[in-house]
């Protein structure tokens, strides 16, 4: 059985802790390597790691650390196809889908190889009589990343290029259902000339999660997942006295007006929800369908929906792939099991030919979902869409700004002034009109309000810059003579 190790201190090291995790291929449902499951010390070996090369790497210039990150990019860019495969063979989504993720993390390395311009300070003649104040930003110095299933690539992506490009050192803690793309992150970075120590990757569970939100010489996490780990991820590693930005789950809704051209949105949406079989934090799960709108758009969801190729990631033909385990599978069939709402489309029975024993749940589309229902409290995190029936626009937003999570939102309309007062009345961090997954380019910062986000500052863009640094505030006198006029009174300026 293949087994996937650590990397730490610039190399790949074997699993010391006699733990395992099985890592599966779903589309098969077979076992296809084991990655090793750290405890504290092996967690302890690549912070050490970290620690070790973290004051040569702060002080290597701007320009050589953007020199390396663009050779990073180069790299990369290069081997797209082959972390995709990686991506697919672990988590099931299509090639199609996996590529797209790592290109979008590809443009936060592009973001991240800025790094002198981003780190320009600021500077002030004369603020008083001849005195200047200046300010910069230096790094944090060992920083950590937490990060889910779903985007295997691009949300490590997110944190580490910005970080590591910032004078920091990284360690990774990626899941354990799909580490591989990690890995051949980190032999990029090595290819690229990243002095060994700067990068690690540590695979693990609880116990490597806890070891590094408790190590002393870690001075920030980085953490997306659900909202419970998030809480728990930002309490724990706060009350160590860390700086902390973690991203919880979320309920992306839809608002549909009647005045929406209803077979683009149905088209939309059904790309948004059932996209890498709804495993995205930013997937559209509830279609808010508002008055007249309703009937169509059902109509037009349940063809759309009941036409998806579902099948391995690697065939071409596929446009939907498994669940990334059995238990994730049962999970979603649950909930639909269990629902009270009407099932327009149900994906409980879908089987793949010669693939019978993946983890497979088809689309699935439920309609007059109630509020006060399990489907639309949870994140069920996966191929299900359901459609809540309003009556107004005042409902619409009435709802999406009741539900605890604060993500994502979009609104579909023919109507600026409705897209104008929605977006500025929606509670949500994030918000796409026409555009039903408003991710942010990379030169903005991807994040939520409410139970969706733990922290102050979001990832990537400038608040991830501003994350991973601290200002130093300066203020410099040199005096022509020794003779001095310091009084006792507090400075002011004169």
């Amino acid at each position: 059985m293949r087994e996937i190790g650590h990397w730490i201190g610039g190399a790949q090291t074997p699993g010391t802790s006699g733990r395992r995790g099985p890592v599966f291929q779903p589309a098969t449902g077979e076992v296809q390597a084991e990655v090793a499951l750290a405890d504290p010390g092996e967690v302890d070996a690549a912070v050490s790691a970290a620690v070790k090369a973290a004051d040569g790497w702060r002080e290597t210039s701007l320009v050589a650390r953007a020199r390396i990150l663009f050779a990073f990019r180069e790299l990369l860019h290069r081997n797209v196809d082959a972390v995709a495969e990686a991506i697919t063979d672990e988590h099931g989504k299509t090639l199609a889908d996996a590529r797209g993720e790592v290109t979008r993390g590809l443009e936060v390395v592009e973001f991240a190889c800025g790094i002198p311009h981003l780190l320009k300070g600021e500077y002030s003649d004369q603020v008083s009589t001849n005195v200047d104040a200046y300010s910069f930003r230096q790094p944090l110095g060992v920083c950590a990343g937490i990060t889910p299933f779903n985007f295997p690539a691009m949300v490590p992506l997110w944190m580490h290029p910005i970080a590591i490009a910032a004078g920091n050192t990284f360690v990774l803690k990626p899941s354990e259902r799909d580490p591989s793309a990690s890995m051949l992150v980190a032999k990029l970075y090595a290819e690229a000339g990243l002095p060994a120590g700067v990068f690690n990757v540590v695979h693990g569970d609880k116990t490597a999660v806890d070891a590094l939100l408790d190590h002393p010489d870690v001075a920030a996490v980085s953490f997306v997942g659900s909202t419970p780990i998030a809480r728990y991820v930002h309490g724990r590693a706060s009350a160590a006295g860390k700086r902390v930005q973690a991203l919880g789950g979320a309920k992306n809704h839809a608002v549909v007006l009647p005045d929406a051209d209803l077979d683009n949105a149905a088209a939309e949406l059904t790309a948004a929800g059932y996209g890498s079989a709804g495993q995205r934090c930013m997937a559209i799960s509830v279609v808010v369908a508002v008055g007249d709108a309703a009937d169509g758009l059902v109509e037009r969801l349940a063809a759309r929906a009941s036409a998806i190729e579902v099948g391995p990631g690697r065939a071409a033909t596929s446009e939907m792939g498994p669940l990334v385990t059995a238990e994730a599978a049962d999970r979603v069939r649950g909930y639909v099991e269990r629902t009270d709402a009407r099932v327009v489309v149900d994906g409980r029975a879908v089987t793949v030919p010669g693939h019978e024993n993946g983890f497979w749940v088809g689309p699935t589309l439920l309609d007059g979902v109630s509020p006060s229902s399990e489907a639309y409290a949870d994140e069920i995190f996966g191929p299900v869409l359901s459609v809540v029936r309003v009556a107004t626009f005042e409902e619409a937003v009435a709802l999406v700004n009741a539900n605890p999570y604060g993500n994502g939102v979009a609104i579909f309309t023919g109507s600026g002034a409705a897209a104008r007062r929605f977006t500025r009345e929606v509670s949500v961090g994030m918000v796409g009109v026409n555009v039903p997954i408003p991710v942010p380019m990379a030169f903005y910062s991807f994040g939520g309000w409410k139970d969706s986000l733990f922290g102050d500052t979001h990832v990537h863009g400038a608040e991830g810059v501003r994350f991973y640094t601290r200002a130093k505030a300066v203020t410099s006198r040199w005096p022509e003579s020794a003779a001095s006029d310091a009084a006792l009174h507090f400075p002011t300026a004169r």
